[in-house]
């Protein structure tokens, strides 16, 4: 390692090792777009293997972003999709925060909600999310005595982000067109 490396933090560091590893990604040549999507594994979120859905199902997606992240497989897609983007912490977000709804163990609740706090909320967190100071006092407050709806603010402020800014270029990428033919 250079000197210089060193000397930067461990996130930092942490944000360079992913961006190589999905770097070498696409440089694999795949022979079709959709070969790019690669489920989201992680200790806290697990995904099912998705299945491929049929093109009736994909071309309902346009719909709404709430239809299209009903389906496995259209969470995976949009996920490599705002990964090519460089925004996929939104939809991280997300899925965390439907995690957390569903969990049940109040003990694991307090865990998962300081989790979810300190990798997106958090001040210079690895995958600090956009979200206003209002929104993320809110959120503090509510960590005092976790529930199920201590992040359902900034989680819809971060789906109607989604929804305006990257849904709209979703449906317009490669990827999506791929996936309806």
């Amino acid at each position: 390692m250079c000197k210089g490396l060193a000397a930067l933090p461990a996130t930092c560091l942490e944000r360079a090792k992913g961006i190589k590893t999905k770097l070498g990604i696409l440089l694999q040549k795949p022979e079709m777009i959709t070969d790019y999507i690669i489920p989201y594994s992680d200790k806290t979120e697990k995904l099912a293997k998705p299945q491929r859905p049929s093109q009736i199902e994909v071309m309902q997606w346009r719909e709404s972003l709430e239809k299209l992240l009903m389906n496995n497989y259209g969470q995976v897609a949009f996920k490599t999709f705002l990964q090519s983007e460089h925004s996929e912490e939104n939809i991280e977000f997300w899925m965390a925060c439907e995690d957390y709804k569903a969990t049940k163990s109040p003990i694991k609740m307090v865990s998962k909600a300081k989790k979810i706090y300190e990798d997106f909320m958090e001040k210079e967190a690895p995958k600090e999310i956009n979200v206003d100071h209002y929104t993320k006092e809110i959120t503090v407050k509510s960590l005092a005595e976790p529930s199920t709806s201590t992040f359902e603010l900034a989680q819809k402020r971060v789906l109607t982000l989604m929804e305006k800014d990257s849904f709209s270029r979703f449906l317009k990428s490669e990827l999506y067109l791929e996936l309806i033919k």
